[in-house]
């Protein structure tokens, strides 16, 4: 059962975590448009759509990127003014451990760690959607294709290959397709190009030559025009990066499938976006630990001190995480391992202050 002081310590942690949210969603919003104006007056974007389509979906999508810093900076903020007052220590000298002081806070954690994975992986993808629909349409330039030389494998044992794509019309120059029943060609298809044909849903292929491969012999079939089915369409020469910003996670583990099987080169990264949208609820104990562990300290300077040791390893563990993720992406490193190196270096050291800590 929840005493009354962990109903006071909940309270605050969320009251601050929450007027903390509140009060930078603000600056956010001005900082944002103050950049972006000038394209909205340009591409007329409506006041409206402008309100609920960008900035309703833009600030939980940004708040919660930055909810673990959060979190951090409430529990040093109320946590500090509540050993500045003493009530630390009244709390430790009635008898309370410091291991039961951290309950309240560890409840506080998993409700906004709960929060925060819900929001991640269900609820900001789809209003995701209408953001990055308003974006295409007044601010993010024309999306174009600077591939050269495309390579995939659409099915297993079908590989395409285009020298280049061109997006504004839907055609892929110098295409062939061949197709593979274990380590030996059935058939190769070769053609000048090939266009998507938006009324039949198909694509378009023309010139081409068909060579199939049977019982040791070649059979050549030629023609202008031919439709066909494949299992690839035009959005996927056409989608951004931050696309995936859309899916829940159900999603997001089929396109990373998918991706694998036409041997996309940037698998890793897809891996890590998807291990950080797990290992990220975890920051919010992680994070607490240290917050709690660093401001139950009465010290000379008060707040003032807390907040700038507070900073300095908020910006830490940034950088480290950016430089783990780096290094997935560069070097080869395992990325379940490089999401999971800045959390479980930071829980060490989580648990090294808890320690320090006077009790």
């Amino acid at each position: 059962m929840l005493k009354k002081i962990d109903i006071y310590i909940i309270k605050k942690f969320l009251g601050t975590f929450f007027f903390s949210i509140f009060v930078f969603s603000f600056v956010i919003i001005i900082f944002d448009l103050s950049q972006k104006i000038e394209d909205f007056i340009e591409k007329q974007a409506p006041v409206n759509a402008i309100i609920f389509d960008y900035y309703v979906n833009f600030v939980p999508y940004f708040i919660n990127l930055l909810s673990p810093i959060f979190i951090f900076i409430a529990v040093i903020l109320f946590t500090s003014k509540l050993a500045s007052n003493t009530e630390i220590i009244a709390i430790l000298s009635s008898g309370t451990s410091y291991l039961r002081l951290l309950r309240p806070y560890f409840i506080s954690a998993l409700l906004l760690a709960g929060l925060s994975f819900a929001l991640t992986n269900y609820i900001i993808p789809k209003a995701n959607v209408k953001r990055l629909a308003f974006e295409e349409q007044y601010y993010r330039s024309i999306n174009r294709n600077w591939d050269r030389n495309i390579h995939k494998q659409i099915e297993p044992g079908l590989y395409i290959y285009m020298e280049s794509y061109s997006v504004e019309s839907d055609i892929g120059y110098k295409f062939s397709m061949e197709r593979f029943v274990g380590d030996s060609l059935q058939s190769k298809l070769l053609s000048d190009f090939i266009q998507w044909d938006t009324t039949l849903g198909k694509w378009k292929i023309h010139n081409y030559v068909i060579r199939d491969f049977k019982n040791g012999k070649e059979f050549l079939t030629k023609g202008n025009v031919i439709d066909t089915t494949l299992s690839i369409v035009p959005f996927d020469f056409k989608e951004r990066d931050n696309y995936i910003e859309t899916m829940n996670l159900n999603e997001l583990n089929s396109y990373i499938e998918k991706k694998k099987l036409q041997g996309a080169e940037n698998i890793a990264q897809l891996l890590i976006y998807k291990y950080q949208r797990l290992a990220s609820p975890f920051a919010a104990f992680i994070l607490t630990l240290i917050g709690v562990a660093l401001s139950s300290r009465k010290v000379r300077g008060g707040i003032g001190a807390h907040m700038g040791f507070g900073m300095l390893l908020s910006a830490t563990y940034i950088l480290f995480t950016q430089i783990s993720n780096n290094l997935a992406i560069g070097s080869g490193l395992n990325p379940i391992f490089a999401v999971w190196i800045p959390n479980i270096s930071f829980l060490l050291i989580g648990i090294y202050l808890f320690y320090k800590a006077p009790k």
